[in-house]
């Protein structure tokens, strides 16, 4: 099935119907999505980052999730499929694909889907309408980067702080000197190194094109990124997708704080649901880069990050703990939809 989840768009496959050997999985992948080409011509891939992922669900029995997810991000331009990261944005429609597979048993009107994501180990509740015993999509609810409305997803996160380093701070630290840059190094979802953007000379409010076309800003990152990932005890993440990297600044159009992601070498052009509540908890630390250009509201726990193609809002709770702030939740709302259901013909060996 193919399926838009937030501003992200894959394939999604029930476990059972994909190979148990991981490497002849990915390799399987890859012809399906038309990796590695540029345009995936010869595939269903959309040839971007963001629109050549992979969903694999399955049932569990953990006692306490209904359903296991597994996200693949499978590469367009190489010939790769990881593991390394969670997703967020395609976390939004494994709830209504699992129950479009008959994966779990729901009631019409609201139905909370429990789901273990695999990649992290952390765990999510997605609260969706259902009627006739299958997902409503079409709604009033409207998200940056995708065009038109669609039926509301509230997504409430669990005991995703630390999920792939350990830690949420995993330095102990809410700024460290990375390559000399002032950044905090985050765990809450997704690894994420939060940066000022006039610490790497520029605004914050370039276009995309403006901000990959800056081959001293993207070498520089790079730097920043190599060794941030080993001070969050990532390794050397020279070929994997984490961290990601977000610069912030002041907010242009009412916000908390505007940023600019790149995930990690291409500028994105909204942010990643994970990343985005990692980066809204950023900007709750003090001492971090991103309070320090934040406007927070007073009396609320809402945090509108800007990005270029509109606004995320995250809510965020963060109580003070021994030493280090601690996140008690997280919760977002994102919208998706199914595009096709049938059968893809992947390319020959």
């Amino acid at each position: 099935m193919l399926m838009r989840g937030g501003t992200s768009k894959g394939a999604f496959f029930l476990e059972e119907d994909l190979p148990v050997e991981a490497s002849t999985r990915d390799e399987l992948l890859m012809r399906v999505m038309g990796t590695p080409d540029a345009r995936q011509i010869d595939g269903v891939g959309g040839a971007h980052p963001l629109t050549t992922k992979v969903a694999v669900v399955s049932p569990s029995s953990d006692g306490w999730s209904d359903i296991e997810y597994l996200f693949l991000q499978v590469g367009v331009e190489d010939a790769s499929v990881t593991d390394r990261q969670n997703c967020g944005n395609m976390l939004a429609a494994v709830g209504p694909f699992a129950v479009e597979r008959g994966l779990v048993d729901v009631n019409d009107g609201l139905a909370s889907v429990r789901v273990l994501m695999r990649n992290t180990g952390g765990r999510a509740v997605a609260t969706f309408e259902v009627q006739d015993g299958l997902p409503v999509y079409e709604g009033e609810a409207q998200i940056s980067g995708v065009p038109g409305t669609a039926a509301g997803i509230d997504i409430e996160f669990l005991d995703i702080a630390g999920g792939t380093t350990g830690a949420m701070l995993p330095t102990g630290n809410t700024a460290d000197d990375v390559a000399g840059v002032s950044a905090t190094l985050i765990d809450n979802g997704m690894p994420v190194v939060v940066m000022g953007a006039s610490d790497l000379g520029v605004s914050g409010a370039e276009s995309c094109e403006e901000l990959e076309g800056n081959e001293q800003l993207r070498s520089r990152l790079e730097v920043i990124r190599l060794a941030a990932g080993e001070l969050m005890g990532l390794g050397d993440v020279a070929a994997t997708t984490i961290p990601k990297m977000t610069l912030v600044s002041a907010p242009k159009s009412g916000g908390t704080v505007s940023t600019r992601t790149f995930i990690p070498h291409r500028c994105h052009r909204a942010i990643g649901v994970l990343g985005a509540v990692s980066v809204a908890t950023a900007c709750l630390l003090p001492g971090s880069p991103a309070e320090a250009v934040a406007e927070l509201p007073e009396d609320t726990n809402l945090v509108r990050l800007e990005h270029p193609s509109g606004v995320f809002d995250a809510r965020v709770d963060v109580r003070p703990g021994n030493g280090l702030p601690v996140v008690e939740k997280a919760g977002i709302v994102r919208t998706a939809r199914k595009l096709m259901d049938g059968f893809v013909y992947p390319r020959a060996y």
